[in-house]
């Protein structure tokens, strides 16, 4: 990996700049509350747990083409709800999640790592260029970004949503490339979830890099894949730029 050849740094978005695991916990302990249903601690986390549960479920039918991006929000709103014996037809479940995004929206926050990293890669990699790519929607990825003060930093925004295809389908990422206007060798991009992101981006072509926050465990088969590919893995978004001026140097 020469210096000239690191171009282009992309990053997934949710937990891996924003801090979407946080900010999913606050909204869930302030949506009990106005439920009137905050209980004690382990009663709140697992609340927190189960949100998080539906929430994987559920968009995953979304990416696969079962559910449309409203569809999966009710299914979502309907499933947390069913144990405290509450039923809601679709207006309902649509205005309870929104008032569930207000809550969501009030707790955005970066990871402390984020702002950091890209100043000092910046400083490192002169002329480097920043992207996302995200297995989300574009409109609401878009308004994440303003509403954390960060979409100027990022060329290009490329969602599933917009395309139709998600990570780890190697289109996304060769689209993201294409739209940089440099080869897929020319990219670095780094992400939390293992298959999703890392192996899928290094199989596209990309340096695929798997930022391990320790949210989302990895599945065996997996971990032994990245290995042979000699996936890197970071704890942190603070090593990057010594990962990646490191490897500058080996080449």
């Amino acid at each position: 990996m020469s210096s000239a050849s690191i171009g282009v740094v992309l990053f997934d978005l949710d937990d891996t700049l924003f801090a979407h695991r946080e900010a999913v916990d606050d909204a869930v302990i302030a949506t009990l509350e106005a439920m009137e249903r905050a209980g004690d601690p382990p009663a709140v986390a697992e609340e927190q747990a189960r949100w998080r549960e539906l929430e994987e479920h559920h968009y995953d039918r979304y990416l696969s083409g079962e559910l449309d991006y409203r569809g999966q929000r009710r299914e979502r709103v309907r499933a947390f709800l069913a144990p405290y014996g509450t039923a809601v037809e679709d207006d309902a479940a649509e205005a309870w999640f929104e008032e569930w995004v207000q809550r969501y929206r009030s707790a955005f926050r970066l990871h402390e790592d984020a702002l950091p990293c890209l100043d000092a890669l910046e400083q490192r990699i002169p002329g480097v260029r920043f992207g996302i790519i995200t297995n989300g929607d574009l409109a609401f990825q878009t308004a994440k970004l303003e509403a954390l003060g960060i979409e100027q930093r990022f060329a290009h925004l490329i969602t599933s949503g917009e395309l139709g295809v998600a990570k780890p389908d190697p289109r996304i990422f060769e689209v993201a490339a294409e739209r940089f206007g440099v080869g897929t060798a020319d990219c670095v991009y780094v992400g939390d979830r293992l298959r999703t992101d890392a192996i899928g981006a290094t199989l596209a072509g990309l340096r695929g890099v798997w930022l391990d926050r320790g949210h989302v465990a990895a599945e065996p088969a997996d971990l032994a894949e990245a290995r042979r590919l000699g996936v890197p893995v970071l704890s942190g978004l603070g090593d990057l730029p010594g990962l990646l001026l490191d490897r500058t140097e080996a080449a």
